[in-house]
């Protein structure tokens, strides 16, 4: 099979059935608040993060991390990331006037969601467990061969941001049918989401250690 359709393939499936992470909470959440742009600068964000780590897998930093004296403090500043951004999330107030609309206020600068979905995505310890797995499988089904590495990691990275921009699109259609009290439970959801999922990475790693 070539080594594009197999990259595509395995996108597919990273965003199906393993899309399920902190990322895809603040993408929805921005994509409804904020709109499908900032969700797309969002989604940038987290396909970059994705490239970076595909690369220090490559170049072997990823020892560094997965180290046992590293995998204590990694855990801990990973989960902290995570319920910090699910603290501010939560607590974001959505403004309506008197009639209830929403009322739209100063929108952050483009760079911040794409600092968000960078740190956001590069922040999850599984990110880095998932990428270098199939970076060694690749690399061992492939050998020393450099362009079917680049077709089959390029199709993999380019699926799986077409289907966040997909994600976004979808949330942001159904923004028209949402109150502010139901984008408020959205914003505490995901929050919430966001919190648990920090939570879990810290009682993981402080288990494990």
């Amino acid at each position: 099979m070539h080594p594009l359709i197999e990259g595509v393939i395995l996108g597919l499936t990273l965003a199906i059935f393993f899309g399920f992470g902190p990322a895809l909470f603040a993408l929805i959440q921005t994509s409804i608040h904020r709109g499908f742009w900032s969700g797309f600068l969002l989604a940038i964000g987290v396909f970059l993060s994705d490239l970076v780590v595909v690369g220090l897998c490559f170049f072997g930093a990823i020892q560094i991390i997965t180290k046992p004296e590293n995998h204590l403090a990694f855990g801990l500043i990973s989960g902290g990331i995570l319920i910090i951004f699910g603290i501010v999330t939560y607590s974001h107030k959505i403004h309506v006037d008197e009639n209830n609309n929403t009322i739209k206020i100063k929108t952050p600068h483009p760079i911040t969601y794409i600092l968000k979905g960078f740190f956001l995505n590069i922040a999850n310890p599984f990110i880095w467990i998932f990428w270098m797995g199939v970076v060694v499988a690749m690399t061992a089904n492939y050998g020393a061969e450099i362009k079917p590495l680049v077709f089959f990691f390029s199709a993999t990275l380019l699926t799986v941001l077409g289907t966040d921009l997909l994600k976004c699109f979808g949330s942001f259609k159904i923004k028209k049918f949402l109150t502010p009290q139901i984008m408020t439970l959205i914003n505490r959801v995901a929050g919430i989401g966001l919190a648990i999922f920090g939570l879990f990475l810290i009682f993981r790693v402080i288990f494990d250690f």
